[in-house]
């Protein structure tokens, strides 16, 4: 009974992650949608002003619902099994803090991105006209299914998984690791932080996740764009849509467009990851705050 009282102790149930990571997902992700299809232009091949500019920045919103809520709630009920779960079973977890955090961060990132990435193709394609100014979320679904099939939705999943997986592995091992230095060295009674202050916790790692992890997001949001017409060459391994080919597509864009065009985006991208983490992580702490209910000792 001990073990079970001390088990709903240290976290969340499943229900209470998957609200919590819904809610905080949504909440994150329609805030910040503008920024997210001003970042994905800039990072566009044909340029900024020819994606669309400033105009419809909320094109491909329609993505959001369908991908963000689920999403980040399967993230965060993976996250929050592993943080409990390894610990358990694995001496090297319970004796390393941040390990653990990365590896749950890790497989929470992989389970949320089975999800995430099919809506950010639509979402990409959508933001940019690919498929032309008049076509919106739904169109630019049909339009992919039907020049490039299911596997179109999964175009550039290996890259994502580069890009998402080292992002979140800095990220919340860092925010941790904040919340638990902001606890010990600056709460009274070393109690645990509120909201507001794990949300600047979660500022502060995304921002600094995010901002040197832009190379990645630029060649993931490249593969992203491509179209199936593109005819990708067995042999050229920077037509690939997998993490192989991140190498050689950042030699190839350093080539033909110069080293900056790998930062493209990036204040944009920095701005919207450390303020949307301060939502996406507070709201997450918010919600938990409310529906989880301790058991009295």
């Amino acid at each position: 009974m001990a073990d079970i009282l001390e088990s709903r102790k240290s976290g969340p149930t499943f229900v209470q992650a998957l609200s919590a990571g819904a809610v905080s997902g949504l909440s994150v992700d329609f805030i910040f949608f503008p920024v997210d299809t001003i970042k994905t232009r800039q990072q566009s091949p044909q340029g900024f002003w020819a994606a669309g500019g400033f105009k419809g920045v909320y094109r491909g919103v329609g993505m959001v619902g369908a991908g963000s809520a689920p999403g980040s709630a399967s993230f965060f009920t993976t996250y929050e099994f592993l943080k409990q779960q390894l610990p358990k079973r694995f001496n090297v977890f319970r004796e390393n803090p941040s390990l653990n955090h990365l590896a749950g961060s890790t497989g929470g990132e992989f389970m949320a991105c089975l999800i995430r990435v099919p809506t950010e193709v639509i979402k990409s394609r959508a933001q940019t006209a690919a498929y032309g100014k008049d076509v919106g979320t739904f169109g630019a679904a049909v339009k992919l299914m039907q020049i490039e099939g299911i596997r179109g939705f999964y175009r550039g999943f290996g890259i994502t998984l580069a890009r998402d997986i080292p992002f979140t592995a800095i990220q919340f091992p860092l925010y941790e690791k904040l919340k638990s230095l902001l606890s010990i060295h600056y709460l009274p009674n070393q109690r645990k932080p509120l909201p507001h202050e794990a949300a600047l916790c979660g500022s502060m790692a995304g921002g600094f996740a995010g901002a040197i992890s832009t190379p990645l997001d630029v060649v993931k949001t490249r593969v992203m764009l491509e179209a199936k017409s593109a005819h990708p060459s067995p042999t050229d391994p920077a037509s690939s849509g997998s993490a192989l080919s991140i190498p050689s597509r950042m030699r190839r864009i350093v080539q033909e467009e110069g080293v900056k065009t790998l930062f493209r985006g990036g204040m944009a991208r920095a701005t919207w990851i450390s303020l949307g983490g301060a939502i996406f992580l507070g709201a997450y702490e918010t919600v938990m705050g409310i529906i989880r209910t301790e058991p009295e000792t």
